[in-house]
């Protein structure tokens, strides 16, 4: 902890834990889109989906209190009543309509300071063409702020309003808003002041600035979702502005031709607005209330010093700042450089910054002759080392390009691969000499790009292995067929499960990796993505099985009622209980996967099909719909298209469809942890019933662990009266709980193989080409575990760990005695 976090009593340790995006980047752009919290995401998402649940207005109704309370921690923030804030969608409408309701007429004079923004500055001026207001900018002192003897002078002379921003967007000045606000109260004057780069990082109160008019925003320092601001107007002013477009949330209609404004500042909002956001905004606004604006202050100035002072001692930088800066924001140039290749070349380096260009800051920028700044600003997620990261990086002369050595091994160079009838025939292009620089991928194009690895799929197995790569330092293209979001796979849906109970030891060093690499992945993506419920495994009793594990145990009935109550097995049925079983939140998994590769330098491209792969050298051409593409090693995790690209596992997989449908409960309790965990019963006659609790908002899944075979030239229907019945009927067998009507459903896909085994492996042949398939229906638990094995076998790193997964099991005619099955032939894939 620093010297500056220990006087101010902040975590910042916890702080950038519960920051999903601060293990992705150095993000030093609060002042442009600060990061959220975890707890403003999951604010947000949880709203949407109780939208998608009960509908936009029920959603708003049942949110009532919460989204008033808004209106109590935005004006305890500032200073204000409850009653005076508006929340609108940004600091640019707050401004609109504040200014609007003024109703300025020809004539009027507004006295405008220098550190006005752009859009509040072309306000004025439209409104000095079309109404003919007058605008004055005030001069600035020797401080860089508004020349308070300046302003004194100028308000004698009457004028409608004064207007400063806080804190501009372009430096780190802070103007002197509270005695700017004693003088233009004591002219009668009122005071706009945009607090928009001020709120959330330094301390505000209306009442000490005199202000009759203040503007904020959300995405900056106060950590809020974009699309989010407010506006506070003293009661006084309120009584002699109006608002110049009067919406249905603030007016009523009494009459033919009359109506009355509400009471408020609400009477300047819209009925149409975003309740997820603006709940968001709450969750805001408490978390910097919690952490205490004066420790948030004290917190960012001193960080920030202490990057001002670093960059005034790095050669070539010139810090340019005024002397009245302060707070978290750091503006600077590099000799020789324009501010925006600063920024690319820093952005490559995984640091986030922003270039402010004149045209945003006329009235500064320009009248200090500077075209354009590079502007840092820090936020409580943000530390020493980060700020050392930035300075490391200015320091260097040049930034040289990481390169990762060729992946070396043997292999035939005339083998080529593709898919039949549909793929045209492979461009013959010569493949670059080993010593050729390396070519970036920005995009796929005509011609041949280069690449250390492509991975081919962006499910979960394909996205761990891109990302497990690229962390490495690997320049890695992620190919996938199908747009972004798709259901065609069997990565998408909510929830999955874990578990350590499988049916022979062989498995217990991957199982025990995949818990690893989730607790892994969790701190890199800042949430929690694993929930541990505990689970039960059951089966008639007279059946055989070898399903064991760590940890886990035999109950038989009446036990199992005691551990998971919501499961009611009948007298004739054991089960193992596994208490290490839990529920993984696979959406959320999915976009941390993608986030973190895209951060790591991951190049995806979404609908691009890959139509083989041809052996050149020691490297892989990889033949797509957009041309070519050279890698040293190929990584196929293209699930149930598997085949079309390995033709070996032709007649050894199959894809087969799975159904899931959503149940809901008169007594949700009992469908929910820790009356029920994640859960299958092998069921005589019918097969293995398979579950998972109510997670979220989601009530309890449940689905049949086989299916018929799928076509894969269609996308999978929906799921039919009949899937649907026959689901329910023998889930209410063992759920009673499951009286209520299902709520929603998906169909998805299995890639089954001979055994239920997997195949994940470099190819026998072709050791430059490895893949990941026929997960048999129980592969996402292992994902992470499984990308950062194919990332090992890719660099080189032995794993004879995974023996028993060879794909030569799979392929004809190359059996392998390591080779293991899964189960008993259908019990417990997921």
């Amino acid at each position: 902890m620093t010297d500056t976090a220990s006087r101010t009593g902040l975590d910042v340790v916890a702080l950038r834990a519960a920051t999903p995006g601060a293990t992705l980047a150095h993000h030093l752009n609060s002042a442009g889109a600060a990061l959220p919290s975890l707890a403003v995401l999951d604010t947000v998402i949880e709203h949407l989906r109780l939208e998608s649940r009960l509908g936009g207005y029920e959603a708003a109704e049942a949110a009532a209190d919460r989204s008033a309370q808004v209106y109590q921690l935005a004006g305890e923030l500032i200073g204000a009543a409850a009653d005076d804030i508006a929340l609108v969608e940004s600091a640019t409408v707050a401004w609109h309509r504040a200014i609007d309701a003024l109703r300025l007429r020809p004539g009027d004079r507004i006295l405008a300071a220098g550190s006005s923004y752009v859009s509040s500055a072309l306000h004025l001026l439209e409104l000095r063409r079309t109404r003919g207001i007058v605008v004055e900018v005030l001069p600035a002192d020797s401080s860089g702020g508004v020349d308070l003897t300046r302003l004194e002078q100028a308000l004698r002379t009457p004028a409608a309003l004064v207007t400063v921003a806080h804190v501009p967007t372009s430096s780190a000045l802070i103007e002197p808003v509270a005695q700017i606000g004693a003088l233009t109260a004591a002219a009668g004057v009122p005071l706009l002041v945009d607090a928009t780069q001020s709120v959330g990082q330094l301390p505000v109160d209306v009442r000490q600035m005199r202000a009759g008019i203040l503007v904020g925003t959300g995405r900056k320092f106060l950590r809020g979702p974009r699309g989010t601001g407010l506006l506070y107007l003293d009661p006084a002013l309120r009584e002699r502005a109006r608002p110049l477009t009067p919406d249905v949330r603030g007016a009523r209609w009494t009459g033919d031709e009359e109506y009355d404004l509400l009471p408020g500042a609400r009477r300047y909002e819209t009925w149409e607005a975003s309740h997820a956001l603006r709940l968001g905004l709450g969750t805001a606004l408490a978390e910097a209330l919690t952490l205490g604006v004066d420790a948030i202050s004290t917190y960012v100035d001193g960080l920030a010093a202490r990057l001002r002072a670093g960059l005034r001692e790095t050669a070539g930088v010139t810090v340019v700042d005024p002397p009245a800066a302060g707070g978290g924001i750091v503006t600077f140039v590099r000799t020789g450089e324009e501010p925006t290749t600063t920024v690319r070349t820093l952005r490559a380096a995984g640091l986030h910054l922003v270039a402010v260009p004149a045209s945003h800051g006329q009235w500064d920028l320009g009248r200090r002759g500077l075209p354009a700044v590079v502007r840092a600003s820090v936020h409580v997620y943000n530390d020493d080392t980060e700020v050392d990261a930035l300075l490391a990086q200015l320091a260097r002369s040049a930034s040289p390009v990481a390169s990762t050595p060729a992946m070396s091994g043997p292999a035939p160079t005339s083998v080529q691969v593709s898919v039949p009838a549909q793929a045209p025939a492979p461009v013959q292009v010569q493949a670059p000499a080993p010593n050729d620089a390396p070519v970036a991928v920005p995009a796929l194009a005509c011609g041949a790009q280069r690449a250390d690895v492509i991975v081919v799929g962006a499910g979960v197995h394909g996205r761990s292995t891109a990302w497990a790569l690229a962390a490495r330092g690997a320049r890695v293209v992620q190919l996938d067929r199908l747009p972004a979001g798709h259901t065609e796979g069997s990565s998408h849906g909510r929830t999955r499960m874990i578990r350590r109970a499988y049916p022979s030891p062989v498995w217990n060093d991957l199982v025990d990796r995949a818990y690893t690499a989730w607790h892994e992945l969790e701190r890199a993506a800042g949430r929690r993505l694993v929930t541990t419920v505990g689970g039960l495994y059951a089966r008639p009793a007279r059946a055989t099985s070898t399903l064991r594990g760590p940890d886990c145990v035999l109950v038989d009935a009446n036990q199992a009622a005691g551990i998971l109550p919501g499961l009611v097995l009948g007298d004739d049925m054991v089960a193992v209980h596994d208490p290490a079983a839990g529920i993984i939140d696979a959406a959320a998994a999915m976009a941390a996967l993608a986030e973190l590769g895209a951060a790591a330098g991951v190049q995806r491209h979404d609908g691009r099909a890959v139509t083989g792969w041809t052996l050149e050298g020691t490297g892989v051409r990889v033949h797509t719909d957009a041309g070519d593409l050279l890698a040293d090693r190929l990584v196929i995790c293209a699930g149930a298209w598997t085949a079309d690209l390995v033709p070996e596992f032709a007649d050894q997989l199959t894809a087969v469809r799975i159904v899931n449908i959503h149940i809901e409960s008169s007594t949700p309790a009992l469908l929910s942890p820790s009356a029920l965990g994640p859960f299958s019963v092998e069921v005589p006659g019918v097969g293995l019933l398979y579950g998972i609790p109510a997670y979220g908002l989601d009530p309890v899944k449940v689905g049949f662990d086989h299916g018929p075979v799928d076509d894969l030239s269609a996308r999978p229907g929906p799921v039919t009266a009949a899937e649907r019945d026959a689901l329910l009927t023998v889930a209410r067998r063992f759920l009673p709980a499951a009286d209520g009507p299902v709520t929603a459903e998906v169909a998805c896909r299995y890639t089954m193989a001979p055994g239920n085994r997997f195949a994940v492996g470099a190819l026998p042949a072709y050791p430059q080409v490895l893949v990941a398939a026929a997960c048999s229906g129980h592969g996402f638990k292992f994902g992470p575990a499984i990308g950062a094995a194919l990332a090992d076998l890719a660099t080189g790193v032995p794993r004879p760990d995974l023996a028993f997964l060879a794909p030569s099991a799979i392929i004809p005619g190359t059996p392998s005695r390591t080779a293991a099955r899964t189960s008993e032939p259908t019990a417990h894939r997921r």
